[in-house]
């Protein structure tokens, strides 16, 4: 089965970017077949409608919710493929609504997506408010939790271009984790149902894009809502939508949730474990904090009197501009960057730094100046 040409094919076209929130995904709800169920379950902060889509008749339980942090929108646009997938006359559509009902919560901080935040609107991060349950947002995800009983969770993020998979120093386009139920990190049956169904979506992943699929850090915080359903002893996957070449937008990316989406359904979910389940996961690339969006190198600066030869990295910082989101070239670290890449990098070679306002980079600064006055560098990027 070629997952990737179904993610093509199914595709929503009225998403794109990474500006989605609840005006952007309710007309798709609501123009979703009959063979789903759309109802509002109860509001955020700000009173905005959060909704679930309920589809199939299986046995297996799978419960889904995404943007739980508002400005995490990749994988809300990659479940809205796999709507459009289910809403079609697909056999393997067909087998999947036959075998699983799925209920999904395809945005449930609706105040963050549109104030492009991660917390919700009183400030807190829902994803470390799972065991005290102080947010509504946290309070409704938990009672659907608890009148679903869900066989298997599916908790969908994204995560920062700094990420790459470790060894291999490429992006980390899609990772995922099975998250602990102690402070040891053990693995027991629970933990071994969600990672058996990693290794399938990682397979799946890897002829689109071999050694760009990480692991994510599985350190054990009870608040957090995968650590806290899998102590409730359910199969719970972390999914973390992350970068892709050139793809900012993350339109590429969605695609790969897709493709993880689909395989992870392109099995029976029974006897799961066998004994090289465990082995394989561990095998995956552990997630590690090695990229920049921009390295600059051999870059001159004038430091008291003295010529230097320095290198330097900028990361974007996201923001909504009218209504718009923009992104925005920070210089962030200066030097030290031997164990980093830039996903675009410059070699500025021995060229003389200058900005409107310094003879050197400051970070924090905005990443636009000139090399020997000649070459121009706009947002982050050289300017031809």
């Amino acid at each position: 089965m070629d997952y990737l040409q179904l993610a093509t094919q199914f595709l929503e076209p009225k998403l794109k970017g990474k500006y989605i929130h609840l005006d952007s995904i309710f007309p798709l709800l609501q123009s979703l077949n009959s063979d789903f169920e759309i109802s509002q379950i109860g509001k955020s902060v700000q009173g905005r409608a959060i909704h679930q889509v309920k589809i199939g008749t299986g046995k297996t339980k799978v419960l889904m919710w995404s943007q739980m942090h508002g400005n995490e929108s990749t994988t809300t646009k990659g479940l809205l493929d796999f709507f459009n997938f289910l809403q079609s006359d697909n056999e393997f559509a067909k087998r999947i609504k036959l075998n699983y009902t799925l209920l999904c919560i395809p945005m449930l901080n609706p105040d963050g997506a549109y104030l492009y935040t991660r917390e919700n609107a009183n400030k807190v991060d829902l994803n470390r408010d799972a065991f005290n349950a102080t947010q509504p947002e946290m309070q409704l995800l938990r009672k659907i939790y608890t009148d679903f009983q869900p066989d298997y969770c599916y908790n969908l993020h994204d995560q920062r271009t700094i990420f790459g998979t470790e060894g291999y120093n490429l992006p980390a386009t899609v990772s995922f984790l099975s998250p602990a139920f102690n402070e040891l990190r053990e693995y027991n049956s629970v933990r071994l149902k969600s990672i058996s169904i990693i290794n399938k979506m990682n397979n799946a992943l890897q002829v689109y894009i071999p050694n760009q699929v990480g692991r994510f850090d599985d350190s054990y915080n009870v608040n957090c809502t995968g650590d806290y359903f899998t102590t409730q002893n359910t199969p719970t996957i972390l999914f973390e939508a992350g970068h892709y070449e050139k793809d900012y937008d993350r339109d590429q990316v969605r695609k790969y949730i897709f493709v993880a989406l689909l395989s992870s359904f392109d099995a029976s979910y029974e006897n799961v474990i066998v004994d090289n389940e465990l082995s394989k996961y561990l095998n995956i690339p552990q997630n590690n904090k090695c990229f920049y969006d921009f390295i600059y190198k051999n870059v001159k600066i004038i430091d008291n009197n003295e010529e230097k030869i320095i290198n330097f990295a900028a990361q974007y910082t996201e923001v909504i501009e009218q209504g718009e989101l923009k992104f925005i070239a920070i210089i962030d670290k200066i030097n030290n960057l031997q164990d980093f890449k830039g996903h675009v990098e410059y070699d500025c070679k021995n060229g003389l730094f200058s900005s409107k306002t310094s003879n050197f980079p400051k970070i924090g600064d905005n990443s636009s100046f000139f090399i020997n006055n000649l070459t121009k560098f706009n947002n982050g990027v050289k300017i031809i």
